[in-house]
């Protein structure tokens, strides 16, 4: 077994946790539940967290030089550590967004595109329920349902920033830093594509135009030569026909 092949066996495994993780937290959130009549959606969080951890640790495990690979992955071990950081694991989404855009057709942008536009709606929706699970029961905060959340992540991640909407805890606040910088990366690589678009667009009818322009120019040179390739032809043969008519005359006056 080494790390790539492991990747490769518990990629489909860890977007499946991923996703429980998803459906249990988000219950736990929008329908605020009490400890309990939450006990199973505080079940079902805590297997895809033990799946998390076996995954991180076997991955560990296999890697080559371990030292590095911890090193290198520090924030893995500080997500499954810290309870407030548990939103971060649906990052584990984004490996169905990249087997996804696999599928999106052969070209570039197209793979891009439904990367960034899958990465942008689960950076709102996971902005959105990590905001309101810090929020929704704080005195003074004005981000009381999933609607206000969901609103607020969108006006975030998108620079508009009403203000109607905003939050007061620590938490909500650090969710809504990582929600800016996450979204002018995300517009950042939308404004990129369609730049990408506009120019190539442009280019193939700058180079449709031109190379019509330069056959257009090369069929008005090409006329006149031809005219004058087809009477220097005609000249060259009425030369010729003469020269052997006086040959063959010089000849038959030469003859006893």
């Amino acid at each position: 077994m080494t790390l790539e092949r492991w990747r490769r066996i518990s990629e489909w495994p860890m977007i499946g946790a991923a996703l429980l993780f998803l459906g249990a937290y988000s219950v736990q959130v929008i329908a605020d539940l009490p400890d309990s009549a939450g006990t199973w959606a505080d079940d079902l969080v805590w297997i895809a967290w033990a799946v998390f951890v076996a995954d991180y640790l076997v991955r560990l495990w296999l890697a080559p030089n371990r030292g590095r690979w911890f090193v290198r992955n520090l924030h893995e071990l500080v997500i499954l550590a810290l309870p407030a950081l548990r939103p971060l694991r649906l990052l584990r989404l984004v490996t169905f967004l990249k087997v996804f855009q696999n599928r999106a057709g052969a070209a570039l942008r197209g793979r891009l595109v439904t990367f960034v536009l899958g990465a942008a709606a689960l950076l709102v929706y996971c902005g959105a329920l990590a905001t309101l699970d810090a929020e929704q029961n704080e005195p003074q905060a004005n981000i009381h349902s999933f609607a206000d959340a969901l609103w607020w992540a969108l006006t975030t991640m998108t620079t508009v920033g009403y203000g109607d909407r905003y939050p007061v805890t620590g938490l909500g606040r650090l969710a809504a830093a990582g929600l800016m910088l996450s979204g002018i990366a995300v517009l950042g690589v939308v404004t990129a594509t369609i730049a990408s678009w506009l120019v190539e667009n442009v280019s193939k009818e700058t180079a449709t135009k031109t190379a019509e322009a330069i056959g257009q120019a090369v069929e008005a040179v090409d006329e006149p030569l031809e005219e004058q390739i087809r009477t220097l032809t005609q000249e060259v043969t009425r030369l010729t026909a003469a020269l052997e008519a006086r040959t063959r005359g010089a000849a038959g006056t030469d003859a006893p």
